[in-house]
């Protein structure tokens, strides 16, 4: 007998809400353990060890392999965002909002606290064991994202709802078997790009957190771990504009896909006819 085989004789968890528990807690472990890894390489080197291109790179990636890893159980949301909103289209049940979102939070703080410990020694010799939010050596921002200094809150508010916006949009998109899905394996890979895309247009203002978990949990985790609760009073309460402007901009974005798209597409069966007839009348 295998070990795969003894697992799912001896393991198998049939509690259908264990199971996304798990599979949403890990896709999300894997999402912050890639974005903040490379964050973390990226800052503490000083930039001699990543750049601009390859933060958004990492947290594209991480992203694509955050759904991977979860998708087939849980349907890969990652995101407390992307959870509501689906939620208040119809396209999931209410009843596992709250489970999906403990899920996510704690997969992102777990990853949070794995790449201080992977990073710690990087990240005493870089501020001398002295951690600021803020300053030439600043290293909060490795985990939680904070706004440029010349960027207002209402600014910092448009720019996330913005960037969530087009993040649901795209993913609407992307999974609807009425559009130009692309196949069932290649689905992460084309959410990841969507956010390396996000990132590398809309990164600039305050980092396109994007995703609530992937902004507060790192920053409840600094502000036990060293940094302390200036981490959530610092630039004028800055911490609820990426938690409530990431999910404005989901619910946004979800539905202007629908009432641009969504409601107009012709039915998965009649639209693979159509375009085997089309196909038909070209030769």
């Amino acid at each position: 007998m295998t070990l795969e085989s003894l697992g799912n004789d001896k393991l198998h968890i049939s509690n259908t809400y264990v199971r996304e528990f798990l599979a949403e807690f890990l896709g999300t472990f894997i999402l912050v353990s890639f974005g903040a890894g490379v964050n973390a390489q990226h800052v503490l080197s000083r930039g001699s060890a990543g750049s601009f291109l390859t933060v958004n790179f990492g947290w594209g990636m991480g992203c694509a392999m955050g759904v991977w890893v979860s998708g087939g159980i849980s349907g890969g949301h990652i995101n407390p965002a992307v959870s509501l909103a689906m939620a208040i289209i119809g396209k999931f049940k209410f009843r596992k909002v709250l489970i999906y979102w403990a899920a996510q939070y704690l997969g992102a703080f777990a990853a949070s606290a794995c790449v201080f410990g992977v990073y710690y020694d990087a990240l005493n010799h870089y501020d001398g064991g002295i951690r600021s939010i803020h300053g030439d050596n600043g290293t909060a921002g490795i985990w939680g994202t904070y706004p440029s200094e010349f960027l207002q809150t209402r600014s910092g508010f448009a720019d996330q709802t913005f960037g969530t916006m087009l993040l649901l949009l795209c993913v609407m998109a992307i999974t609807d078997p009425r559009n130009m899905t692309p196949p069932k394996g290649m689905v992460p890979f084309a959410v990841g790009i969507v956010v390396f895309l996000i990132g590398a247009t809309f990164g600039y203002n305050c980092g396109f957190a994007i995703n609530p978990a992937r902004d507060l949990s790192p920053r409840i985790f600094t502000a036990v771990a060293g940094w302390g609760s200036s981490c959530f009073s610092v630039d004028n309460y800055w911490f609820w504009v990426p938690v409530v402007g990431s999910h404005v901009g989901a619910i946004a974005g979800a539905l202007i896909y629908l009432l641009f798209v969504g409601f107009h597409a012709e039915d998965e069966a009649a639209y693979d006819i159509e375009q085997k007839s089309s196909r038909r009348s070209e030769f």
